[in-house]
């Protein structure tokens, strides 16, 4: 790992905060997540109430780094194919051909995926996990960069359905997007006021500042980074402290473990470290456990939540020194 690797993953990582930051107002740790996911080549499910600027961040981060976006209303009545697309059969030149669907893209928003039955929301799945889909037999593959974002609304339950638990293992992260800060909401309300726009992304302010070819490199800079061996056996430690918890009803799988080893690379990668520390690690495990635990319903009943579980086995565990 060089110094010049590290300190170039800083820079662009900072200039598309800088464009984001043009059109969205607070939110950094929320941004900072999905970077993680980009960089991670990992998948993101954003969880907040409408109105809290999870499309637009989407919108532009795309913009920010020249990668081409697609978006899925998800509804009860949308099929399969209307995701990953079909042949259809082209009468001028009599043989069928193939309309793409949504998911040949780079960064996919899948908005208010939980108003879709299983049926579709399993259609991603093998996108997700394989980065190619299967169209009547024939597999297709998609864009290395193909990213997931998906959103769902925490508080309304009509006419909804949850994500099975193999689809949510397959996001890498669980982001939760709250209310702005009394000061940010204040500075949205004032771009309003004047006349502004932020929402419209295309006739923002943001410009690419990055390409597909500088998010490789950002990539293998954060793969390259190397975890020491005590902070491996930490991060397995947390893991199999959620199989055991009282608390807990299902512990968080392998890909969980592997998940929350990325996510902590990147964070240090942020920082400018060719090192990963416990409080890279402690940072990520909320995001990238958060989903993969089923409380006991003893546990739901006294008022605990998942991220109050985490926290008492962050507690329990010990930090290596």
């Amino acid at each position: 790992m060089t110094t010049e690797g590290l300190d170039y993953v800083q820079q662009k990582t900072s200039q598309v905060y800088d464009q984001m930051g043009r059109v969205v107002v607070g939110q950094e740790e929320v941004v900072r997540s999905m970077l993680v996911a980009v960089y991670c080549q990992g998948h993101a499910l954003l969880e907040g109430v409408p109105g809290t600027a999870k499309t637009l961040m989407v919108r532009a981060l795309a913009r920010a780094m020249s990668l081409e976006f697609s978006r899925i209303q998800f509804t009860p009545d949308l099929m399969p194919s209307d995701v990953v697309g079909t042949n259809i059969f082209d009468l001028q030149r009599s043989q069928f051909v193939l309309r793409k669907g949504p998911v040949f893209t780079d960064l996919l928003l899948g908005d208010e995926i939980n108003r879709s039955p299983a049926k579709t929301q399993s259609a991603l799945l093998e996108a997700m996990q394989e980065r190619r889909c299967t169209i009547d037999g024939q597999p297709y593959l998609l864009s290395r960069h193909f990213t997931v974002f998906a959103t769902q609304n925490p508080i309304e339950y009509e006419g909804t359905y949850p994500l099975p638990e193999a689809q949510l293992d397959r996001f890498m992260l669980k982001v939760l997007v709250d209310y702005p800060q009394a000061a940010e909401e204040e500075r949205i309300l004032e771009l309003y006021n004047q006349g502004q726009e932020p929402h419209n992304v295309e006739s923002s302010a943001i410009e690419p500042v990055m390409t597909a070819e500088d998010l490789t490199r950002c990539q293998n800079v954060v793969k390259g980074l190397r975890m020491k061996a005590e902070l491996v056996t930490y991060v397995r430690e947390l893991i199999t402290q959620t199989r055991h918890a009282d608390d807990i009803l299902i512990g968080a799988g392998p890909r969980g473990g592997i998940h929350l080893l990325l996510a902590s690379k990147a964070t240090a990668a942020f920082a400018g470290r060719d090192y990963v520390t416990p409080d890279d690690i402690q940072l990520m495990v909320f995001p990238t456990l958060r989903h993969r635990i089923v409380l006991q319903p003893e546990a739901e009943a006294n008022g605990l939540t998942r991220d109050d579980v985490l926290r008492s086995i962050l507690q329990r565990v010990p930090v290596p020194r």
